[in-house]
């Protein structure tokens, strides 16, 4: 494991965040800076050692470049997409626009183009980890109670509490983002939602995308379910308006 010196403390209440780049600079300037601001930091400057571990110790978010020796940022995040649903934003320079588009494709959560604000990566990584903890559920906040309430439409089954999806009975993997865009879908069958609608419903209001991410989310959603399904067509699009959710 590539770890930089020196190590910050890691308590019960910090979410912990991994950044893999191998530029030492960058590492060490944002560690510096997420820990500031209240987050436990890991880092990793290659990708092969990030791999092991964030599978072996998954931190709360990853933050990742692209350009890396040994493993590329691709490469590790769709190693990591075969084991794992952790939230991933990566880091894309201005020359990098079709690796940024793929990243999506393979089940990035976000990405920032370098060179970047502290601010920016700041809000971008609260509100991801604010999504992913609502998808998970308020389990704590309920106390002793379990919650049962699933979304039942035709042959998809979603669990937000435990943040499961299924099939036709076989379980899809799916990213916090995904799920969130899967879910508005789903709330109102039949009903048209644009891009901006979805980009609300996946994104809080201080992070701002465009709309080839809510696409590129849009197409990795089909390409998941048609693993389980190759005739899957629950996701429709009408060009020019948005997308919706049959579950004909």
């Amino acid at each position: 494991m590539s770890e930089l010196d020196p190590p910050s403390p890691e308590t019960p209440r910090q979410q912990v965040i991994a950044l893999v780049d191998d530029d030492r600079n960058i590492l060490t300037a944002v560690s510096i800076g997420l820990q500031a601001e209240g987050f436990a930091t890991r880092v990793y400057s290659d990708g092969a050692a990030a791999l092991k571990a964030l599978l072996d110790n998954p931190p709360d978010l990853a933050v990742c470049d692209i350009k890396m020796p040994r493993m590329d940022g691709l490469e590790l995040l769709q190693k990591l997409r075969e084991k794992s649903a952790l939230p991933v934003i990566f880091l894309t320079s201005k020359d990098e626009e079709p690796d940024e588009a793929l990243g999506l494709a393979m089940g990035a959560d976000d990405y920032i183009t370098k060179p970047f604000s502290q601010r920016l990566l700041v809000a971008r990584i609260r509100a991801i980890l604010r999504r992913s903890e609502l998808v998970r559920g308020e389990v704590e906040a309920q106390g002793e109670a379990e919650s049962t309430e699933t979304i039942e439409r035709g042959r998809l089954s979603m669990d937000p509490a435990r943040h499961q999806v299924s099939w036709d009975g076989q379980p899809v993997s799916l990213t916090v983002t995904e799920f969130l865009i899967l879910e508005a879908l789903a709330m109102r069958p039949g009903v048209i939602k644009n891009r901006n609608q979805l980009m609300d419903a996946a994104y809080s209001d201080d992070v701002f995308v465009d709309d080839r991410t809510i696409d590129s989310h849009i197409k990795r959603l089909r390409r998941k379910f048609r693993s389980a399904d190759p005739q899957f067509s629950g996701i429709e699009t009408l060009y020019g308006a948005g997308y919706s959710f049959s579950d004909g």
